[in-house]
């Protein structure tokens, strides 16, 4: 097969079966509300469904197929092994075996599995990999067993939009899964996909910035960055040019900056004074789910503009390239505060420290702070770092947060404080904000507290947090206000949950397990997760809201927690856009019909 469609991987495995000789009474070619005609049916849990094509079912598509979209997209099509599977004697495919063992290939992955960067350079890696089944670990045992799990069965890696327009058709015509990735930064798995065709968008790494960006709805300073480009690659460039300029983005400066990042909304240190990163946005290059390339602004498809801007990540169109506002960096100044056991070893006094600290999150916000914050993992510890002052000296920044400190010192808990000014916001976030780990494996939730629960319900909030802790979970916070810098005026013009305006505070939980647990222990996992963790914010917080990236989707009413009031709107524009279900993400606008069944893996529709 040299020279064919799985080149350089591995020429001994086969890139695709022939149809397994399925019975005609598999196929369905009608589905109600949809309008591909390629179907297989299925039936789960005593219902019926109807389910996109998968490796051996009769409309899986055949090697010649599979050769053609090869040759189209440049010979970039590739059959996908797992990150781990080097460190295995072989690889056991749903499209065949291999052999795979590579002592430096498999040193090197193990090296790197917890590196962020070295993962989003893997072609279909998930940052954190529960929703991977984790079966293919890297390992120091080569006879252990590694299988697919439920990462894609092939990806394309886009080189051009022509490239991501065929995988788009393809997926289409022949009703695939599809998975649209670009760093795999991604909580909830929507990066992968059992059975699934994956186009990688990160080769786009096109940079351009002006000060005269003209266009529909905003003349100004502006940055235009490729599907591929990250946060610290986009600061880097805005940074190098002067005077220096910055751009909202999230406090981890590997995610990418075009794509389900803005899609979800985009919260960062920056959030206080301008909003989301899709606040932000002035306009989209992309590719819609009937494989046209579109442009997205105030003036051209302005629907689809709007949804793009925090409507849900793949769920409307793969964005080639976006444009956002720019905005002039200034001196920043940051504190550092940690309370743990070498602190403080009484549990009582430990809680009534959260307790004062959050207090003041409404005070940090209303003048202009960030605050990144963890309670957990180990008992009774309390990170924050960094509290950031944008535009404060450090005098400044001190006389805000001095109260704290006033009234942790009358509580007598023991702490650990450090400072530091810098020249630019764009120094503060390379030195202060610490590096996130890959290669782990969690469910992840989360909920916001709005301004009104801190007024009127401080106190259950903190008992939610204990419940947080005992229920074996621990939270990451932000203190931010997307309300606080930009204009009231402007709100409704992304589709970001109203509710949001009113947030203070925005919570991920974590409630660790592995992706290979029995099925019993996850369900008992994703049960804590969804009704005793979040549950507990929930009831405590109710003017609160969930963020779409970094939340359970399989929460109760989730179009309400995610969108609110906007979620009609979206659910409309998803119809327009998509009618034919090519994309998809779980729990975004639209896919109330879409499961996956039999134990995760086929994407199907309920009948």
């Amino acid at each position: 097969m040299k020279g064919g469609i799985v080149g350089v991987l591995c020429s001994a495995l086969l890139l695709a079966v022939e149809a397994a000789c399925a019975p005609n009474s598999d196929a369905i070619t009608k589905v109600p509300g949809f309008k591909p005609n390629k179907w297989v049916a299925r039936t789960w849990e005593g219902n019926n469904y109807a389910c996109k094509c998968h490796p051996g079912d009769y409309c899986w598509p055949k090697q010649n197929h599979w050769n053609n979209l090869n040759r189209t997209v440049g010979g970039n099509l590739r059959v996908n092994l797992p990150p781990g599977a080097p460190c295995y004697n072989t690889f056991q495919g749903p499209l065949g075996t291999v052999n795979t063992y590579d002592a430096a290939k498999c040193a090197a992955v193990t090296a790197g599995f917890p590196n962020e960067q070295f993962q989003i350079e893997l072609p279909t890696a998930g940052l954190w990999t529960y929703f991977t089944n984790d079966t293919c670990r890297p390992t120091a045992d080569p006879t252990g067993s590694c299988t697919l799990g439920y990462y894609p069965v092939l990806y394309i890696t886009a080189k051009t939009v022509a490239h991501i327009q065929a995988g788009i058709n393809f997926a289409r015509n022949n009703n695939l899964r599809l998975v649209i990735r670009n760093t795999g930064h991604d909580f909830l798995g929507r990066s992968v996909g059992w059975g699934s065709l994956v186009i990688n968008t990160h080769s786009f790494k096109s940079i351009s910035t002006t000060n005269n960006w003209n266009g529909p709805g905003y003349n100004g300073p502006a940055i235009t960055v490729g599907a591929g480009v990250q946060a610290f690659e986009a600061l880097a460039r805005l940074n190098s040019l002067s005077p220096p300029r910055i751009m909202v983005t999230g406090e981890c400066a590997t995610v990418g900056v075009a794509g389900g990042l803005v899609q979800g909304g985009g919260h960062g240190p920056l959030t206080n004074f301008y909003g989301f990163l899709a606040d932000t946005a002035v306009q989209f290059k992309v590719i819609t789910a009937d494989g046209k390339i579109q442009t997205a602004n105030a003036n051209t498809n302005s629907d689809l503009f709007w949804a793009l801007k925090g409507g849900g990540p793949a769920a409307f169109a793969v964005i080639t390239e976006a444009t956002y506002k720019t905005f002039a960096d200034t001196p920043s100044a940051g504190i550092n505060l940690d309370i743990n056991p070498a602190t403080n070893s009484d549990p009582a006094l430990y809680w009534e420290a959260v307790r004062k600290f959050h207090s003041y999150s409404t005070h940090f916000v209303d003048n202009g702070l960030y605050v990144y914050y963890e309670i957990g993992p180990v008992p009774n510890t309390l990170h924050v770092h960094p509290i950031v002052g944008v535009n404060k000296t450090l005098a400044q920044l001190q006389a805000v947060v001095q109260p704290l400190f006033d009234d942790l010192d009358a509580l007598g808990v023991g702490y650990t404080t450090s400072s530091e000014t810098y020249g630019t916001f764009y120094d503060l976030y390379n030195a202060m904000f610490e590096i996130e780990m890959a290669g782990n494996s969690a469910l992840t939730g989360g909920w916001t507290i709005g301004r009104q629960d801190v007024i009127n319900n401080h106190t259950a909030i903190i008992d939610a947090f204990q419940t947080v802790m005992n229920a074996g979970s621990f939270i990451v916070g932000h203190m931010w206000s997307a309300g606080h810098g930009l204009p009231q005026s402007e709100w409704a013009k992304s589709a970001i949950n109203p509710r949001f305006r009113n947030v203070v505070d925005k919570l991920i939980t974590i409630v660790p397990v592995s992706g290979d647990a029995p099925l019993a222990a996850k369900a008992e996992a994703q049960n804590r997760l969804t009704n005793i963790v979040d549950g507990s914010l929930r009831a405590a917080a109710p003017n609160g809201a969930s963020y779409i990236n970094e939340a359970d989707p399989f929460q109760p009413d989730w179009q309400n927690a995610f969108w609110g009031t906007n979620y009609q709107r979206l659910l409309q524009i998803r119809r327009k856009y998509d009618p034919e279900g090519v994309f998809y993400a779980v729990s975004t606008p639209g896919t109330e019909r879409w499961e996956q069944i039999e134990t995760g893996t086929r994407l199907c529709v309920k009948l």
